[in-house]
């Protein structure tokens, strides 16, 4: 709350030699100046500098905002807000290049970055990110929304996006890609395009969607790249952002082998056999399924943020390409709680009887992904029971304390009367 520390009598009018600002070196005292609606040589009042104080504390940057006034200088006594959030723009059309956040600052003096979930200038932001594109003809509705990452139940971030009209993505050109293929690729354009545009990620789903068709033909370096071409318009209803995209195809090699990290959780043998061609499957796929293979064998003990990077050696002479492979495995994680949900206590009783990975235990998603299906190959009850049902595994992962809490969840039933413990 803001209220005043030290004040003139109510009907002075005073002129302060100066006006400073405590307590939040995150801010300079023209960036508060401006914030506030303050002006040096500003002849004030009580009443007046009760109005700043309110004022700086509806931008909900603060948590207090008092204030002294010693016959000759005003200062601010500020306590930043305990709680801000990064601001990330998701779907919001601007051109290329275009510095949001700079733009956003010199509108909003206090806009740093971050944003209350609740406030001034929270709000400020969305009708600010509303007048930007307007000013490119483009009229549309933001909302901020408070986000948090995947896995996570914890607040991270306050997102911006366009609720309305729809962003989409609109490929304007392709080149680079020889005769034989251009019907597929534009096949593939076209159906990656009906995905909605993304400031992060539209550029990268167009380069992996061509790059995975080129890899399963085997041109193992094919290079592809998206970039945004022109500014966004507003037409037949939605936003289309406009993408050209540049395909260097390279040349075709033939697979010779991947050679899996020493002390790796999967044996060479078993990477081997995967890479025998079963059932007309193509190199590309071949070779995705590799990949996830060393990270589900990794992720089986516990690594569960593990990054496996394949990294190709080519011959071109020989016009072959092997693969040896990265592996960054991360932390080990946890069991925290396992808890069976929405089923009758009978269900409950009958997979708890089965279910072997205690809390503490590593976590072992490839366990977790079976559990249910080997659970009711054990039990004819089980089997009867879950005929026709969908189960749902809820993982929600502790980035700061390495575990996982676990609701295996039977979507199909009826809610039990007894609540899963």
């Amino acid at each position: 709350m803001a209220f005043a520390a030290a004040r003139p009598a109510v009907s002075q009018k005073f002129l302060p030699k100066t006006i400073g600002f405590q307590g939040d070196p995150e801010y300079s005292s023209q960036e508060l100046m401006e914030a506030a609606g303050l002006r040096k040589g500003e002849i004030l009042s009580n009443d007046s500098v009760n109005n700043v104080a309110q004022k700086l504390m509806s931008t909900g940057m603060f948590d207090g905002v008092s204030f002294k006034f010693d016959g000759q200088d005003l200062v601010f006594y500020l306590i930043p807000a305990s709680q801000l959030f990064p601001a990330k723009f998701e779907n919001l059309p601007f051109p290329a290049g275009e510095d949001v956040g700079t733009n956003l600052h010199n509108q909003i003096p206090l806009y740093h970055g971050k944003v209350p979930a609740t406030g001034g200038l929270m709000n400020d932001v969305t009708q600010d990110l509303e007048k930007m594109l307007a000013a490119k003809g483009i009229q549309a509705t933001v909302t901020g929304i408070v986000s948090g990452n995947l896995g996570s139940l914890k607040p991270t971030a306050m997102t911006y996006s366009v609720t309305s009209p729809p962003v989409t993505v609109k490929v304007v050109g392709v080149e680079g890609v020889s005769p034989t293929y251009q019907s597929k690729v534009q096949a593939i354009l076209t159906d990656a395009s009906k995905n909605p545009f993304d400031l992060d990620t539209s550029a990268d789903s167009l380069e992996r969607a061509v790059g995975l068709f080129y890899e399963d033909q085997g041109y193992a370096a094919a290079k592809v790249q998206a970039v945004r071409s022109g500014e966004a318009a507003l037409t037949a209803g939605s936003i289309s952002v406009p993408f050209t995209v540049n395909v260097q195809e390279g040349r075709l090699y033939k697979l010779t082998g991947v050679q899996v990290p020493a002390g790796a959780p999967i044996a060479q043998a078993d990477v081997n056999k995967l890479l025998e061609k079963p059932n007309g499957e193509n190199q590309g796929v071949r070779l995705r399924g590799v990949w996830e293979q060393i990270a589900g064998s990794y992720k089986a003990k516990g690594y569960l943020d593990c990054k496996v990077t394949p990294v190709p050696q080519f011959d071109d002479a020989a016009g072959t390409v092997s693969y040896s492979v990265n592996v960054v495995p991360g932390p080990v994680y946890h069991l925290g709680f396992v808890k069976f949900d929405n089923m009758s206590e009978a269900t409950r009783m009958l997979l708890m009887r089965y279910w072997q990975m205690m809390p503490g235990d590593v976590f072992n998603q490839s366990y977790v992904n079976m559990f249910v299906l080997k659970a009711r190959g054990q039990d004819r009850t089980l089997a009867q029971t879950l005929n026709g049902t969908h189960i749902k595994n809820i993982e929600t992962e502790d980035l700061v304390n390495h575990t996982v809490n676990l609701v295996i969840r039977l979507d199909d039933s009826p809610p039990a009367a007894t609540a899963a413990r």
